[in-house]
C-alpha cells in the first residue's frame, strides 16, 4: 500500500502560525520559502518533512539568485518541487530543462515532486493526455527505474491552481490513472504501483477527503489551504 502524502506549497508567502500534529497514516511535507527552511527545522524534528520550492541543476557557479541542491540539504530539507506550472509559465522552464532538474535532484539525493498538468485551453481541445504524456516522457528521460520509483508525481491542472476551481474527483482520478499506466509502460507495473501520485489545484478541507479516496490519488499538493489551520483538516482528509 502506498502511504498517503500531503504537501503544502507556501509559494512566496509566510504562513500564519498554527499547530500541526503528526499523523502516522500521512506523510507531510512543507515547501517553505528557502530563507525559512532552517527556521522551520523544529517542524522536521516534530515529524514533518521540509522541501525547497526550486533549485538550479548545478553544484555551484555564476547563477545569481539561484540555490543548489547541497544548499537545500544543508538547510535541512530533503524534497524539492520541480516543474510547477508557475515555473513553466513565468520563468520559461521547458520540459527538457525540467528533465535536467529531475536527474540532478536524484543524483544529489533530493526527492523530486514532479508537477505536470494542462491549461484550460489544452483541456478544452481534449489533448490533456497528450500534454501530460509529453511532460512525463521528457521529464523521466534517462532516469533509471530505481530512481523513477523515488519520484513523486503531482497532477496539477493549471486551470485549477489558485482559481477556486477544482477538478472533480472523477476527472482527477482519470488523469492519475493514465499517469500510472504511463509509468507502467515506461518502466514496469511494479514501478507504477510504487510511485505516489498527488493531485493539486484548489485542494481544501471540503474536497480533500473525496479526492484522496480515489484509488490512484495518493494525496495532494496544497497551495492556499496550507497557509492556515485549514491545512490540519486537509491532512485529516488523507488519513485512513
Amino acid at each position: 500500500m502506498r502511504k498517503k502524502l500531503v504537501a503544502g506549497n507556501w509559494k512566496m508567502n509566510l504562513a500564519n502560525l498554527f499547530e500541526l500534529s503528526p499523523n502516522e497514516d500521512v506523510d507531510v511535507i512543507l515547501f517553505v520559502p528557502f530563507t525559512h527552511i532552517g527556521v522551520n527545522r523544529h517542524l522536521k524534528e516534530g515529524g514533518f518533512n521540509l522541501g525547497a520550492q526550486n533549485f538550479y541543476p548545478a553544484e555551484s557557479g555564476a547563477f545569481t539568485g539561484e540555490i543548489s541542491a547541497s544548499m537545500i540539504k544543508d538547510a535541512g530539507a530533503s524534497y524539492v518541487l520541480i516543474g510547477h506550472s508557475e515555473r513553466r509559465a513565468i520563468f520559461g522552464e521547458t520540459n527538457e530543462f525540467i528533465n535536467e532538474k529531475v536527474k540532478f535532484a536524484l543524483k544529489e539525493d533530493l526527492i523530486p515532486i514532479f508537477c505536470v498538468g494542462e491549461t484550460l485551453e489544452e483541456r478544452e481541445k481534449n489533448i490533456t493526455f497528450e500534454v501530460i504524456s509529453e511532460q512525463i516522457k521528457i521529464g523521466f528521460k534517462e532516469v533509471s527505474e530505481e530512481d523513477a520509483k523515488k519520484v513523486i508525481i503531482a497532477y496539477e491542472p493549471v486551470w485549477a491552481i489558485g482559481t477556486g476551481k477544482t477538478a472533480t474527483s472523477e476527472q482527477a482520478e482519470e488523469v492519475c490513472l493514465q499517469l500510472r499506466k504511463l509509468i507502467s509502460e515506461l518502466y514496469s507495473k511494479e514501478a507504477s504501483e510504487t510511485v505516489r501520485i498527488l493531485y493539486g489545484g484548489s485542494v481544501n478541507m471540503k474536497n480533500a477527503k473525496e479526492l484522496f479516496s480515489m484509488p490512484n490519488i495518493d494525496g495532494g499538493l496544497v497551495g492556499g489551504a496550507s497557509l492556515t489551520a485549514e491545512f490540519s483538516e486537509v491532512i485529516k482528509g488523507a488519513a485512513k
